[in-house]
């Protein structure tokens, strides 16, 4: 029974993430080095945003709610719609994340044609502060 449900969960997963342009966290720590990084908008809960981030990372708000993906708009208003824009959560496992993909939608609408999205398999802490990622408390 284990492997059909892992067959199915491995399905849906691609079929979310067909939809995404991702970026994997060893490859995001690497492009925080170069002077062209992109925008790192956090789309959240505040709490995490509050406890550590990735540096640089603007927090954008809680996409899965009304107030967040008003907060994510706002923090993009004067980008170039061509601009390197990557989102991240990390409140939960990738396939329960409820914020990723409101956000990228919204950003889609907006106009905006480079977002990639954090691929964050576990959560923030296991797959991007544990692995000693550039990090920061808010400011």
């Amino acid at each position: 029974m284990k492997a059909p449900l892992a067959a199915l969960t491995t399905l849906l997963l691609t079929a979310v993430a067909a939809d995404l342009a991702l970026v994997q966290p060893k490859d995001l720590a690497a492009e925080l080095g170069r002077s062209s990084k992109p925008v790192i908008l956090q789309v959240g809960p505040n709490v995490l945003y509050r406890s550590h981030h990735i540096a640089g990372a603007l927090y954008a708000g809680p996409a899965s709610k009304q107030e967040g993906l008003d907060l994510l708009t706002e923090a993009v208003k004067d980008l170039p719609r061509d601009r390197q824009i990557v989102i991240y959560c990390g409140c939960c496992p990738w396939d329960r994340c409820p914020n990723i993909k409101p956000a990228a939608e919204a950003l889609a609408k907006l106009g905006f044609t480079h977002v990639r999205s954090l691929y964050i398999p576990t959560n923030f802490k296991t797959d991007w502060i544990d692995r000693n990622y550039p990090v920061e408390p808010a400011r």
